[in-house]
């Protein structure tokens, strides 16, 4: 049974609540007509004590908080742990000689990456252990890897920051050996086809110090020091990434340049790798396309005709626009996600009506493409999409399914046969019966009349007539389409009665482009009103209590947190805020920080009045205001490279100052993780189960699941 919990100050440093005091380095900025004033701006300085102090006397007063509830925090820990097969392996993949794949321990927080040989009664060789690689460190996280042809090198980079700056490794699988020397900021890694012995190449990218913006390509000789290694091509414009790979089938190595709106692509034969790059198209500004190769064909998906992207081919001799030669047309209702191309089929990964379709092409023995099948699927919601297949010439095609009810399964696609088989689905210990539980789709009528799907998830015999507790999560930006997939974390709300609901709004990928296109820049305002109209729907409709909402998003689902408690905070009960982007102007303004200026692409550049005047109408920062709001919980790291922890922690500064009621405000930092929290298994089911307990209290949940 959960206790009432003194929220009171009195005890705390008042460093935990930040006044805003008269101080001289308080930053006021000018800009078309206004002047934005930013009393916590002493927040950025990282290095100093007193900002520290201020984290950890945060820190000391939400643990004080949470106090009460250190029994149930210890039993969702518990519970979610009993969901979890400790001791598991993946499904492995074959490549080349090769079949890879990676397993857990028991009691170990990271996976182990292993190969056998394609030979009966093959040994395991284990390639990376996180485990090890994490000894020393309080963070630890895998980056790019590659193995060269014939199976030998490994290249791999690794971050112990959270900050997302890697540092790239080579590794000699025949003796384990890690060479000297290493480069530090590395993306993509990818090598080019195996030469004479000491004659490997391996391409790597690197990003600028200070944006973090990967915007160099490099070529490293192996049997050279870095000291040696040769710049290939250097991206000047600011918006643009550079991200490097190999095709399929092995024969070229591939360059892309691409910003939010706008990308462009080289290739370069993968045996020689000394040689001339060729650009495929020049960049248009609002047009994207990628590339594959086949049988001396590039296959190109495109938007360049429509924004739902069309699949066109041109020969590898004549790359450019004017050669291309449409296959498959745009469509206006569906959306053309992805191509993965084989040799004698290609896969559509296409989203329709808001829901991933998987249609399969073959290649006739003329080499015309005629469309065979479709992979279909049962259930309301689902989340379908290729798994690896890293195999060209082949026969069959793998991919992964899961629901909000179905656990994470790989299946084995025949394409002769148009059979499925079922290769593994994640064992899901500790009680789980998928028949308590339902899913549905619903459309909620956002305040336009636009219909906006929502996926909602209950376990059946606990449903009451809008009395369930109802907690609602929300992203829609960067036409990210919300997936729709099995956590075994969420057992512990469902299985005390919690309706849970994600919902689909415009600024996300969901319903193709045009989806995104009518959440962002200066109509960013519908992701707020659709969000609060989908919570709405579900309330009028007996989804959930009134009185008992949550709602949770993370990063600009965190700005879509902020933005709608400041729109409606009477409809909300909790709010749970993962590094949350809350700081709109004072980032954007910033061109020195990482994301900003690529980032003129999805928000607007504020340096434009008209922008300006748009992106302050809903910065949550800018806009916190005297007078009550929900209770609140604020969850930030001290190494984020994407949302810098000062956002959150002004954020919260600030609305100590405004905030008129006894809810709870709780700010969290992770002091030694980055912009995904802990990296440990362990340790971020321990964070989990603290978000949860604050959910449950807040809530109003009184019984635990053991005591039902």
């Amino acid at each position: 049974m959960t206790t009432e919990i003194n929220t009171q100050p009195a005890a705390i440093p008042n460093a935990a609540f930040a006044a805003p005091i008269a101080r001289k380095d308080l930053k006021q900025t000018s800009m078309h007509g206004t002047v934005l004033v930013d009393e916590y701006a002493w927040l950025r300085e990282k290095e100093s004590p007193e900002v520290t102090a201020y984290l950890e006397a945060e820190n000391t007063y939400a643990e004080g908080v949470m106090a009460p509830l250190a029994g149930l925090r210890d039993e969702l820990y518990e519970e979610m742990l009993s969901h979890i097969k400790q001791t598991d392996v993946s499904v492995p993949y074959r490549d080349g000689g090769w079949w890879y794949y990676s397993r857990t321990e028991e009691g170990l927080q990271y996976p182990i990456h292993c190969r056998k040989a394609d030979l009966p009664d093959a040994a395991e060789e284990v390639i990376l252990d996180g485990n090890k690689l994490a000894e020393g460190h309080s963070f630890m996280a895998i980056g790019g890897t590659d193995v060269t042809d014939d199976g030998r090198w490994l290249a791999y980079s690794v971050d112990h920051t959270g900050f997302r700056q890697y540092t790239l490794h080579i590794k000699d699988l025949s003796t384990g050996e890690v060479l000297e020397g290493v480069v530090e900021r590395v993306g993509s890694v990818v090598w080019a086809a195996d030469g004479l012995e000491g004659g490997r190449t391996l391409f790597y990218t690197v990003e600028d110090e200070e944006q973090k913006r990967q915007y160099q390509l490099w070529r490293h000789e192996l049997s050279s020091e870095h000291s040696a290694d040769v710049l290939v091509l250097e991206e000047p414009d600011e918006r643009f990434n550079l991200g490097a790979g190999r095709t399929r089938d092995g024969k070229f190595l591939i360059l892309e340049a691409g910003s939010h709106t706008t990308s462009e692509s080289r290739f370069l034969a993968a045996d020689n790798p000394t040689g001339e790059w060729t650009l495929v198209a020049a960049r248009e500004d609002e047009q994207e396309y990628a590339i594959d190769h086949r049988n001396g064909l590039w296959f190109i998906r495109t938007n360049d005709r429509g924004r739902n992207f069309r699949l066109v081919t041109a020969p590898v001799a004549t790359p450019g626009r004017e050669y291309w030669t449409e296959l498959l047309a745009h469509r206006s209702e569906i959306m053309l996600e992805d191509v993965d191309l084989f040799d004698r089929f290609f896969v559509c990964c296409e989203r329709e009506d808001g829901l991933p379709r998987l249609r399969l092409w073959s290649f006739t023995e003329n080499d015309r493409a005629i469309q065979s099948n479709e992979i279909r699927f049962p259930e309301p919601v689902y989340s379908a999409f290729p798994h690896i297949n890293r195999e060209f010439d082949t026969t069959r095609f793998r991919y992964a399914y899961q629901s909000l009810v179905t656990p994470s399964s790989v299946y084995e696609y025949d394409v002769a046969a148009a059979e499925s088989t079922l290769l593994k689905q994640v064992e899901v210990p500790g009680g789980f019966d998928r028949e308590l539980y339902a899913s549905e789709r619903v459309f909620a009528t956002a305040s336009d009349g636009v219909r906006v799907p929502v996926s909602i998830v209950y376990r059946k015999d606990k449903r009451e007539a809008a009395g369930n507790p109802l907690y609602v999560y929300g992203y829609g930006s960067y036409g990210y389409s919300l997936p729709i997939g099995f956590n075994a974390n969420r057992l512990s709300l469902l299985d005390r009665g919690v309706v849970m609901a994600y919902a689909h709004i415009r600024g996300g990928g969901d319903l193709g482009k045009p989806w995104h296109d009518a959440g962002k820049m200066l109509v960013k305002r519908n992701t707020f009103t659709d969000f609060i109209g989908a919570v709405e729907y579900l309330t009028a409709h007996g989804y959930g209590d009134p009185a008992r909402v949550a709602i949770e998003g993370g990063s600009a689902g965190g700005l879509l947190m902020g933005a709608v408690t400041n729109l409606k905070p009477e409809i909300f009960r909790a709010v749970v805020s993962h590094v949350p982007f809350v700081d709109v102007m004072n980032t954007m303004l910033d061109a020195s920080l990482p994301l900003t200026v690529p980032e003129y692409e999805e928000w607007g550049n504020p340096n434009e009045a008209e922008y300006f005047h748009y992106m302050l109408s809903y910065s949550p920062y800018d806009n916190l205001k005297q007078g009550s709001y929900p209770a609140i919980l604020v969850k930030t790291s001290l190494n984020d490279s994407q949302v810098m922890y000062w956002e959150p922690a002004k954020y919260v500064a600030k609305l100590r100052t405004l905030k008129t009621d006894g809810h709870p405000l709780l700010l969290v930092t992770n002091m030694e993780a980055g912009h995904g929290g802990a990296s440990g298994r362990y340790d971020y089911l321990k964070e989990i189960a603290f978000d949860y307990a604050f959910l449950i209290k807040e809530l109003g949940i009184v019984a635990s699941s053991s005591e039902e």
